[in-house]
């Protein structure tokens, strides 16, 4: 009765309301927006958008270009651009909206209008974000996230097929410049990302930023395999402060890393990597860090881990990366036509054992190769049994034999957080299965359950473990850093 009268929920000061109100989410805020112009007055005012989280374009709700976000985007940009300090997007331009059956060139060949169309969306929100962004202050965080890679991969985002969608480069050079606009008015900016972000970072980009932000960032990650290395080490000098650093393998040269190791300089504790094998014709890795200056850098950063994805690498550059003083914590393996050896495994569960707690094996084709020698000598259950702080096995395009599942999970146990397999890379020993009653899958699920202390179930639905290695690398990078 009280809220219906004249003492009730309107009469309550502001502030009160306000703080009422923070305890809702993004979403129920917006929505109560609506009720009226009183709450509405309430809901934005700033305390209250501090952070701000969006995931735009790609047709997320069903189809389109995206094109049908852009005015809810130009809204919420214009409402708290000039005062949030926290911004984290996801732009997917086009690659989300292809159907199950179109891929890169394929779907762009069997409508290429709808591909323009995309692209245009893409460049305009873009250009939205960054333009209510431009005079903000007290912006802290900036997290830009672009699914753009696999199309650049292909050739469709070459320089002829741009100029179609923006003729001259207008758009693409303004975006350039409210890029930099942004980095050269922070005044306390602590996480700057930018990553597989079309036309959005140059390699002088980071040249802008200003001199109060180089001595506020802890964290950054500017990664674009397509482009010359967008970080220099002339420009990483300036940033004293810097904890948490993301960008292409072949750009953590031997300069850079000596760099990082100097004592005038805060100590490292993230670093993540990413190494593309379609890459190395072009970025070789030549010139990376070498095994003494990694003893340089574990010597001035004692906490340090390291995160790394490789895709499509082959076994032998992979061994060259490998360097036994890597603190390495987490590795992804991701490819869609080369084989990781069982040597690789051999060598990653040998060196690194004090400190691996994440690995994760993807192969996404025809045919799932055995990574054993036997069926009773499997580099995985010696990566189980020798890394003490595992917590994350991920696999999937690589036979993994029943008996050698059950083995995993009673070595790790509880302390295996996740154990995703999906339900085709699982295969049966008949000779085994010979002395076994029942169905051997039920029986698997059961002894896995046990040994890891809870229900677990083989991966149905490949899309849990099958997901874009690009978007998977930036978000485990996020989550990684955000850890120290």
């Amino acid at each position: 009765m009280a809220l219906c009268s004249s003492v009730g929920a309107l009469a309550l000061p502001s502030e009160l309301i306000v703080h009422i109100f923070s305890f809702l989410s993004d979403r129920d805020k917006l929505r109560a927006s609506a009720v009226c112009s009183r709450w509405r007055e309430c809901l934005f005012y700033p305390a209250l958008w501090t952070e701000l989280k969006l995931r735009v374009g790609g047709g997320t709700n069903g189809g389109g270009s995206g094109s049908e976000q852009t005015p809810r985007l130009e809204f919420l940009m214009r409402k708290f651009g000039s005062f949030v300090r926290e911004l984290q997007l996801e732009f997917a331009p086009l690659y989300d909206c292809l159907s199950p059956l179109q891929h890169g060139v394929e779907a762009v060949e069997s409508d290429p209008q709808f591909a323009k169309d995309a692209m245009v969306t893409y460049l305009v929100q873009v250009l939205c974000v960054l333009g209510s962004l431009r005079n903000n202050r007290n912006l802290q965080k900036l997290s830009l996230y672009g699914d753009t890679c696999i199309l650049q991969d292909d050739g469709i985002l070459d320089s002829s097929y741009l100029s179609q969608v923006d003729q001259g480069g207008k758009k693409i050079k303004e975006i350039q410049q409210l890029f930099e606009e942004i980095l050269s008015n922070s005044r306390q900016l602590k996480w700057l990302s930018s990553a597989f972000m079309l036309c959005v970072v140059t390699p002088c980009s980071l040249a802008s930023l200003s001199n109060p932000s180089t001595s506020s960032l802890e964290h950054l990650s500017l990664i674009d395999s397509q482009l010359p290395s967008l970080i220099s080490t002339i420009e990483l000098e300036r940033l004293t402060n810097l904890q948490s650093l993301s960008l292409d393998f072949c750009d953590f040269t031997s300069d850079m890393c000596c760099l990082l190791a100097g004592g005038d300089r805060a100590p490292l504790h993230r670093l993540s990597l990413l190494l593309n094998g379609a890459a190395l014709d072009v970025k070789p890795l030549d010139g990376t860090a070498t095994e003494d200056d990694w003893k340089a850098l574990v010597r001035r950063s004692t906490n340090l881990r390291v995160y790394i994805m490789a895709m499509d690498v082959c076994s032998q550059d992979l061994l060259r990366v490998l360097k036994p003083s890597v603190p390495l914590e987490r590795i992804h393996l991701d490819s869609y036509s080369t084989l990781v050896t069982d040597g690789v495994v051999e060598l990653i569960s040998q060196q690194y054992h004090k400190t691996l707690s994440h690995f994760i094996l993807m192969r996404d084709d025809a045919g799932f190769p055995d990574l054993s020698v036997n069926r009773n000598e499997d580099p995985l259950v010696l990566l189980a049994w020798r890394c003490v702080h595992l917590a994350v096995l991920i696999i999937h395009g690589y036979t993994v034999w029943s008996h050698n599942l059950v083995a995993i999970s009673r070595l790790r146990g509880s302390n295996l957080k996740v154990l995703e397999v999906s339900e085709e890379s699982i295969d049966f020993d008949p000779d085994q299965s010979v002395h076994i009653e029942g169905d051997p899958v039920h029986n698997l699920v059961k002894e896995v359950s046990l040994g890891l202390g809870r229900v677990w179930h083989a991966s149905i639905d490949n899309s849990l473990v099958l997901n874009e290695p690009t978007q998977h690398f930036h978000r485990e990078m996020q989550s990684f850093s955000a850890g120290m």
